[in-house]
């Protein structure tokens, strides 16, 4: 028999006062209360009710046994509850992780629009670098940049994320403006602080070319700051498309060298297959791909 629907009749019977009562309360007869009874007896082996042919009464063990069931019958309704509530409207916190640069120029500017059309969602948006560990730092979504090799999670394409050389027209006017690759041996090149030897600067249709032979004079592993540095006119900088895109636009910054671009590389929105998506995620899909999916 189902232990929680014979807590859930032994409870009834001690607070109805019989077997009978009880009876008409789950609509069921009166054996089969007795039944649920006598099952929940055999587990403990301990006598819950005494019954007479005219009376009924905890035993001591019944009394507390039946306080512990009344405990454990409102968890079991709290839960169910609150996984009614959380089932139908988004609800609850929404754990993200996506890359510095994507993350702070765009999904960040584009979330009070997600959060004031579900204002029972709580956000918490972690933005870094690292690969996380979807299913042991309990993460709802994350936005991925490059080939995906977990195939265990539900990508959605989004627009390819590009890459842009770029510098301020000072710079420029002072030192001249590239026309190939191998032009950039003489210029400043600020560098992002994690790069390898072996994939600084590569240029070429296919990524090919020769790196920069110059040292770089900064290095920092966040764009925001090496696109800082590009527009006072400390050199050129090698940066995602969406960090530069307003300082491309009012001309604070030049773009260079398009033809020898890096190819885009995939963007992805990922998250863990589960056979029942709630609504806060499945909302959020829908923003995201909205905003940015690839068309």
């Amino acid at each position: 028999m189902d232990r929680l629907r014979s807590m859930e009749v032994f409870v009834g019977v001690a607070e109805a006062g019989s077997f009978t009562a009880a009876a008409r309360m789950f609509e069921m007869s009166v054996v089969m209360v007795g039944k649920h009874v006598a099952e929940l007896e055999q587990r403990l082996g301990a006598r819950l009710i005494n019954r007479t042919t005219r009376r009924q009464s905890l035993t001591e063990i019944g009394e507390q046994y039946c306080e512990q069931c009344r405990q454990i019958l409102a968890h079991v309704q709290s839960a169910e509850s609150g996984a009614l509530a959380m089932g139908s409207g988004a609800r609850g916190i929404l754990r993200i992780s996506a890359p510095v640069a994507f993350g702070s120029a765009l999904l960040a500017p584009l979330l009070p629009a997600y959060m004031s059309a579900h204002p029972d969602v709580s956000v918490d948006l972690e933005l870094s670098e690292r690969i996380s560990d979807m299913v042991e730092e309990g993460l709802d979504a994350a936005i991925r940049i490059g080939r995906l090799d977990d195939s265990s999670m539900i990508a959605r394409p989004l627009k390819p994320y590009g890459m842009v050389i770029c510098a301020s027209p000072a710079y420029l006017r002072e030192h001249g403006t590239p026309r190939t690759p191998a032009e950039l041996a003489h210029h400043q090149c600020l560098d992002f602080l994690h790069w390898r030897r072996v994939v600084r600067w590569r240029l070429g249709a296919a990524g090919q070319g020769a790196p920069s032979p110059q040292p770089s004079r900064f290095r920092c592993n966040n764009g925001t700051a090496l696109k800082q540095m590009a527009m006072h006119g400390f050199g050129l900088a090698m940066l995602a498309e969406v960090v530069v895109a307003k300082e491309i636009a009012d001309g604070d910054l030049v773009p260079l060298l398009r033809d020898y671009m890096p190819p885009l590389r995939p963007l992805h929105l990922i998250y863990p297959r589960s056979r029942q998506t709630t609504p806060k995620l499945s909302t959020f899909v829908e923003f995201v791909v909205e905003n940015f999916g690839a068309r």
